[in-house]
């Protein structure tokens, strides 16, 4: 809410309650203190009403006047015997709105009012009043548990504040962190294959020069894939709603590229699915897309040219997946890796309630082996 619509508002029950101060039926409602007996009303009297309703305008951007004003009205209202007025309610207003609002100052603020009350009453008993220590003391207590109310509500506001505060920076954190896996999966596979094929273009210079055109157009078009999955990648940083990222992620069918450019990167690679091949939530095909890409990644660094077997398995309520790579390469294709994707890649499953495993099978091939929990996209 903007700070005019809510001065509006101020203003607008300010006038209510100052207008209902002079409705006969409800005019009589209202703060009483001291029993004093009733006088007339004269121009005085308007005033005091007046002083103790139309202040309330100010009652969030300048709490301590409002009450100030607001408490010196009713005292004078009191102590001159003028009769009751619905008006006298707007103490009770502006008490809440100091305990609410009021930053500063807030304990000077409260002895002030204690203060300024004792005297009241004291010079209520010298007036005549006939009310008992115990009314003034029930009157004293009702006016503690409204300033304490404000404040309860003022510390709640604060606590509000602070957990939206806390809301956004770990969903921040959470954002940059799949960014960050997002990079680094799509970086890491398309650069991994261009060294590669690079790598094998340079051999072919002095065993097959005719087939280097050939190794050129593969780094060509990964370095076109690697623009293309980065200009998705950035589309959904730009975009917003599911629909948005829906359009934008790669999808688990798009997978059969992945194999098509490990192929062309000279790793042989095969594919089998099984299942009924269904859509599957967003969030779900796309850690089953990157977990094949690191996975095809990492075959391609650490053993080249060795065969990579892809099997995804559509089950009724998870996604199988298991990519096996036979042997360990050592040579000059191996590129050193910072270890950022496998455990980015059990983070991304694990928030899926899935689990993932990478390790040496006991026949020496390696093996990632994900199982991600599903359900059926809309």
């Amino acid at each position: 809410m903007t700070r005019t619509s809510q001065s509006t508002k101020d203003v607008l029950f300010a006038v209510a309650l100052t207008a209902l101060a002079f409705v006969p039926t409800v005019s009589a409602i209202g703060a009483q203190l001291g029993d004093l007996p009733k006088g007339p009303a004269d121009g005085l009297a308007l005033v005091l009403v007046l002083a103790q309703s139309a202040p309330l305008v100010i009652r969030r951007r300048w709490p301590a006047v409002c009450l100030v004003i607001v408490g010196v009205a009713f005292a004078v209202h009191q102590s001159f015997g003028y009769p009751d007025t619905f008006a006298s309610i707007g103490l009770y207003l502006a008490l809440y709105a100091a305990g609410a609002h009021q930053v500063r100052h807030r304990r000077i603020l409260a002895v002030g009012v204690s203060a300024g009350y004792c005297g009241l009453a004291v010079a209520l008993h010298l007036l005549g009043s006939p009310s008992q220590v115990q009314v003034f003391l029930l009157f004293y207590l009702t006016l503690v548990v409204i300033w304490m109310s404000g404040t309860a509500m003022r510390r709640w506001r604060a606590e509000e504040a602070e957990h939206r505060r806390l809301s956004v920076e770990v969903a921040t954190a959470d954002e940059r962190a799949r960014i960050a896996r997002d990079l680094h999966d799509v970086v890491t596979h398309h650069v991994t294959a261009m060294v590669i094929q690079a790598d094998a273009a340079q051999f072919l210079l002095d065993g097959a020069p005719e087939r280097v055109g050939d190794g050129l157009s593969a780094i060509s078009d990964t370095g076109r894939r690697a623009l293309t999955d980065l200009r998705h990648l950035l589309g959904v940083l730009e975009a917003t709603g599911d629909r948005a990222v829906a359009d934008r992620s790669p999808a688990i069918g798009r997978i059969s590229d992945l194999v098509e450019q490990a192929r062309s990167s000279g790793q042989p690679v095969e594919l089998a699915r099984h299942g009924d091949q269904r859509e599957h939530a967003v969030d779900v095909e796309l850690a089953a897309y990157r977990v094949v890409q690191e996975a095809l990644t990492n075959a391609m660094k650490y053993a080249a040219g060795q065969p990579t077997t892809v099997r995804i398995d559509d089950h009724d309520d998870l996604i199988e997946i298991e990519v096996t790579t036979d042997g360990v390469a050592h040579g000059p294709h191996v590129v050193a890796s910072g270890g950022r994707g496998l455990s980015g890649l059990r983070e991304r499953v694990r928030m899926l309630d899935g689990e993932l495993v990478a390790a040496a099978a006991p026949d020496g091939r390696f093996r990632v082996h994900a199982r991600i929990p599903s359900k059926s996209g809309a």
